[in-house]
């Protein structure tokens, strides 16, 4: 089939598998149905750059507006037991915006047989769910969302539940949530490239940095390596934050000069084939790192390292965060930030090491930076996960974040960007070679 995304084409068993896997868990005589995104609006007649529903292309693998895809795996019409809707194409639509799917591009890119038009799914799809007796509806359920505008699929949910409200409705999240959080191989194939692209930036981004250079400088450096790369562009607004500005954990004003003797806390990651990578480095600005910046360097990275080791089959995400607390508590003791009298007092809820290091260490990783899981549930072999402790001084204008991708396998971790230069003078190094 003809390209027609910027990365390479994904073999559709991945989806095949995928829409198995749920069909699998659905309770018997039901449909499933989940819409694409929004087409966002920006100012005028623009719209955001799209970016599809993150259950709705790991189920078909299509990147496009205007779709839903049913899955009723026990339909008394063997044609809707899987079924794609996509945007009608036509010769006006090409001229204005070039090429979308035909029906038989979505059949080679989701595996799904049978493909019908968008503006088809009413009228096909009344008979079919009067068959059903339970409806699965997919919303943004991860549990890091804060969502203030009616998106697509909470819209499409009242729609239907408007025209059917004798069926039984289900959520499709729970299952989705355990199912997207445990990476198969091909998956981690796609995460290895997006990687890579992580691995080529900073590779760049080193050699660039010095005293009086821009933050938006390199933040430029960054995406024309990501883009050069074939990724969609950032899976996150980058954070380029220099001297104070590495101190605040979301700064992505990016508008500062970079000043001799400060330190760049740079975190970003690339999108490719819609799956994110994520990472943090801390540079020198000036290629050197004094003897204070490299103490607290490396107390960030021991905590790392030890961190990582942790992240194994039946550790508890929360559990975990308090144990690498209690690490970054000794280190910031040895560097004379917090004293014992300090943590003796401490009030339970916010310890004394919160006042330097207030963030959790992990997160989910995989179509989303901050992908859906369990949280609450024992890790398991095959999820991926971030790893970034971080000390944040203001007052010396220190802020350091260290951050790598860890594979949970059945005989522990696997660090997926191990080969990224990530030693005090690894970085020193590369900075001035």
């Amino acid at each position: 089939m003809r390209r027609t995304t910027k990365y390479d084409i994904i073999p559709n068993h991945l989806f095949i598998e995928n829409r198995k896997k749920f069909a699998a868990q659905l309770k018997p005589n039901s449909i499933a149905l989940f819409h694409s995104n929004d087409e966002h609006p920006w100012n005028g007649d623009a719209t955001h750059t799209f970016k599809q529903n993150s259950d709705l292309f790991w189920l078909s693998g299509v990147d496009q507006e205007e779709c839903i895809l049913l899955i009723a795996p026990d339909c008394v019409v063997a044609e809707y037991r899987e079924a794609l809707f996509i945007k009608r194409t036509s010769d006006m639509m090409i001229v204005w915006n070039g090429n979308k799917l035909t029906l038989e591009d979505a059949k080679a890119v989701s595996g799904v047989k049978h493909i019908y038009w968008y503006d088809e799914f009413k009228s096909k799809i009344h008979a079919i769910i009067n068959y059903s007796n339970n409806i699965y509806l997919n919303l943004n359920e991860n549990d890091r969302a804060v969502i203030q505008t009616p998106y697509q699929s909470l819209r499409f949910a009242q729609e239907i539940r408007n025209a059917y409200p004798l069926h039984e409705y289900e959520r499709a999240a729970p299952i989705l949530q355990r199912l997207r959080s445990i990476k198969s191989e091909l998956e981690l194939d796609l995460m290895k490239v997006a990687i890579s692209i992580s691995d080529k930036m900073i590779r760049r981004v080193a050699k660039f940095v010095k005293p009086g250079v821009w933050e938006y400088e390199i933040e430029a450096e960054v995406i024309h390596e990501y883009l050069r790369n074939r990724a969609r562009g950032h899976s996150f607004h980058p954070i380029v934050a220099s001297g104070a500005n590495s101190c605040i954990l979301h700064y992505v004003d990016n508008n500062q000069q970079c000043q001799d003797g400060d330190l760049l806390l740079l975190d970003s990651g690339a999108d490719y084939a819609n799956y994110a990578s994520d990472m943090t480095r801390t540079l020198p600005i000036n290629g050197k790192f004094t003897s204070r910046q490299k103490a607290v360097y490396n107390a960030v990275l021991r905590v790392m390292k030890a961190a990582k080791e942790m992240l194994k089959p039946g550790t508890l995400l929360m559990e975990y965060h308090v144990q690498v607390g209690l690490l970054m508590e000794k280190e910031l003791v040895d560097l004379g930030l917090i004293s014992l009298q300090d943590i003796a007092k401490q009030n339970p809820n916010w310890p004394a090491y919160k006042k330097y290091f207030m963030h959790g260490t992990s997160h989910f990783l995989g179509i989303d930076v901050h992908d859906v899981g369990m949280r609450y549930e024992p890790m398991q072999a095959g999820m991926t996960f971030s790893c970034e402790p971080g000390i944040y001084i203001p007052e010396e204008k220190i802020g350091i974040r260290l951050e790598n991708e860890i594979l949970i396998t059945a005989q522990g971790c696997t660090d997926l960007m191990a080969h990224i230069p990530i030693e005090a003078e690894e970085i020193e190094l590369l900075m001035n070679a």
